[in-house]
């Protein structure tokens, strides 16, 4: 330990010894030294770090490598050319750049060959971890931890070890305002002024913006895609906001610009960490003073200044291009090279024709016999149990049990004997007979675990063992019993957010996704009609202003709000009819009734339509008619289609001249 690291630990004792000073201002507002002294501090108090211990740089083995790698396969796909090109920019400076996940792992590096060596042992490397739990305050953790760009530069370290480097970050988000993975350039040595690392920050923040957009244009290419400028020349060619719409007219994606642009146009309150979402559904005409069906207008060659469209509440203007929905093009194949996928009656059961939905269970059907295990995300009440079961019953396994625990429906103190059984007697209260437990109980099945997450950490050790060994051990036994179980899981909780916070075992989140499938809401799903007529049986029907308005809720309990909304309905309605009155006291809040859309006439007026029609209408125009085009771009199928149309009393101009009226 030379002189400059012990000045440097005692620096950071007794920063973090003496009281916290009040500060008032919002992260983005703070100083640099009080952002670095926070991170000080969250080392000591929260993690539990030693500023007198230097350790040596974290580098994962390749296996585990690769399971970070595999996991933010396509995102690091689509960036890697934005780190070549910034790596161009900064190589002759010494700078290597670094890609990494949400975790602080690093996934790509570009760096100088000939100095590989220094680079691995400084951590400056493919797989070192870079968390600020675990590695201190450095660029690519506290980035994490913040969520925004910034330079950590020598002494702004927390671990002695890493005071030669200079390191700069920016954080980089998916179209929802999740943060995906941070862009870092760093180097070895540098001058001793942090001045000397702005253009290194710029650079960065440049280069994460175009990361993130070109993974938004990729992520939407199959949504209405609106781009937007305060400049009319820039517009087309460097937009600074855009937006993606669903085929209802609803945000569905945004980058980070958007986002604060809006959020701060509409007056939502943004709760921390939460702020993105809070936009993810909002109409797009409740944004800005222009209707849906003059999108058109938006779409083709006309000069940019004459693209102006206002803000609805502020009035600012801004100059808009629009991107409609890229056409679904299926290659031509023959009959040897093409694998269409079947999808089981029981996986198939589940969707309407909702294209998102559809894509989870082309997959599943590939996985229903394959030994690995299962991890579902979803929403509470997105239906992730009625996932499982449909697995189990088209695999192999349906013959034996399916076996559901709800980790967090069983108490603390009894999921242990509930999961792995007891002997007689075994703990107080035990009882004079032995327990087989549920993990037993699904041998040659399906054992659920539903909210995993909330899974005690004690017990999570013993779980693992149980995938890993295939073998359980009951309370008070001496000896393992073998099972032969197939583990699906689900959660609402992001277990990447769990893991860095210490409360769930990242050895156990690897034994458990073996594959990962993530369910959509029930308010980005297209098939809510299938889903309403499946449950009703064709016992009773919806009136079309009880039908809108379950088209217009939000649906916060998805699925299962859904059923219990339907199930509500059906026993009050009269004479076989669901009205508006008959949906549930205070349901889809106060919103006005919404009048029937006229059947069609010759002289039809699309601006009469509610705003999911006129952005059918904008589809079917742009399409020219095509019928089937259309039912390919928003993924459902043509009889779909048929009825939504019919719903808004749109027929084809075609079919009009065809009746000769």
């Amino acid at each position: 330990m030379d002189m400059r690291q012990r000045e440097h630990i005692e620096a950071v004792v007794a920063a973090t010894t003496r009281a916290e000073p009040f500060v008032s201002a919002p992260a983005p507002l703070r100083t640099h030294e009080s952002i670095i002294q926070s991170s000080w501090r969250r080392c000591v108090h929260q993690y539990g770090l030693d500023p007198s211990r230097m350790q040596e740089a974290r580098i994962l083995p390749q296996t585990r490598l690769r399971e970070h790698q595999q996991r933010i396969d396509d995102f690091a796909r689509i960036a890697r050319h934005g780190l070549e090109t910034l790596y161009e920019q900064v190589a002759g400076m010494g700078y290597v750049v670094l890609l990494t996940d949400a975790l602080g792992v690093t996934v790509d590096y570009i760096g100088d060959s000939n100095t590989d060596f220094a680079l691995r042992r400084a951590g400056l490397y493919l797989g070192a971890q870079w968390s600020e739990a675990g590695a201190g305050t450095c660029a690519v953790g506290t980035a994490l931890t913040t969520g925004q760009a910034l330079t950590v530069h020598q002494i702004d370290h927390f671990d002695a070890t890493h005071i030669p480097l200079t390191c700069t970050a920016a954080p980089l988000y998916d179209s929802r305002g999740a943060l995906a993975a941070i862009l870092d350039i760093s180097a070895l040595t540098s001058p001793q002024a942090r001045d000397s690392q702005n253009l290194a920050l710029q650079l960065v923040r440049i280069y994460a913006g175009h990361i993130e957009n070109a993974n938004f244009l990729r992520t939407h290419r199959q949504d209405w895609i609106l781009k937007l400028n305060t400049s009319p020349e820039f517009v087309d060619v460097d937009p600074e906001y855009l937006i993606a719409l669903d085929a209802s007219g609803r945000i569905v994606g945004h980058n980070r610009r958007a986002h604060a642009m809006l959020a701060a146009e509409i007056g939502r309150p943004i709760a921390p960490g939460q702020a993105a979402a809070s936009l993810i559904g909002v109409p797009f005409d409740t944004l800005f003073d222009t209707r849906i069906d003059e999108l058109g207008r938006f779409v083709y060659s006309r000069p940019s200044e004459q693209r102006a469209v206002p803000l609805a509440k502020s009035g600012t203007l801004l100059y808009l291009s629009v991107m409609p929905p890229a056409p679904c093009f299926t290659p031509a194949t023959n009959a040897t090279s093409q694998r269409s996928v079947e999808v089981p009656a029981p996986l198939a059961a589940l969707s309407g024709g909702d294209a998102a939905l559809t894509r989870q269970l082309e997959r599943a059907a590939k996985l229903v016999d394959s030994p690995i295990n299962l991890l579902i995300n979803g929403e509470t009440g997105s239906g992730k149990e009625f996932f499982a079961k449909a697995l189990h019953r088209a695999s192999a396994r349906r013959a034996g049990p399916f076996v559901a625990v709800n980790c967090a429906a069983i108490p603390e103190t009894l999921i242990e004997s509930e999961l792995f059984g007891h002997l007689p007697n075994s703990f107080s209260g035990a009882g004079a007979k032995g327990k087989r437990g549920l993990i037993q109980e699904a041998d040659g099945g399906t054992l659920f675990l539903d909210e995993i997450g909330d899974m005690p950490r004690d017990l999570q050790s013993r779980l693992l063992r149980v995938l890993a060994e295939g073998e359980v051990l009951a309370i008070g036994a001496s000896r393992p019993i073998s099972v032969d179980v197939r583990v699906i899981s689900a959660t609402h909780h992001s277990l990447d957010a769990l893991m860095q916070d210490g409360r769930f075992r990242e050895d156990l989140y690897y034994r458990l996704n073996g594959a990962r499938f993530t369910l959509p809401p029930l308010r980005e799903r297209s098939d809510l009609d299938w889903l309403v007529d499946t449950f009703l049986e064709g016992a009773v029907t919806l009136s079309p202003l009880a039908r809108e308005r379950l088209h217009r809720h939000e649906w916060p309990g998805n699925l299962r709000e859904l059923c219990n909304v339907l199930r509500y309905a059906r026993a009050v309605c009269s004479n076989g009819l669901i009205e508006v009155d008959d949906l549930p006291e205070g349901f889809a809040g106060a919103a006005a009734p919404v009048e029937p859309t006229p059947r069609v006439v010759e002289e039809f007026d699309p601006h009469r339509l509610p705003p999911e029609g006129m952005l059918l209408m904008q589809y079917l125009r742009a399409a020219s008619w095509n019928l089937s085009a259309v039912a390919r771009q928003i993924g459902v199928s043509r009889m779909t289609l048929y009825r939504r149309m019919a719903r808004y009393g749109i027929r084809s101009p075609n079919q009009r001249d065809a009746n000769g009226h």
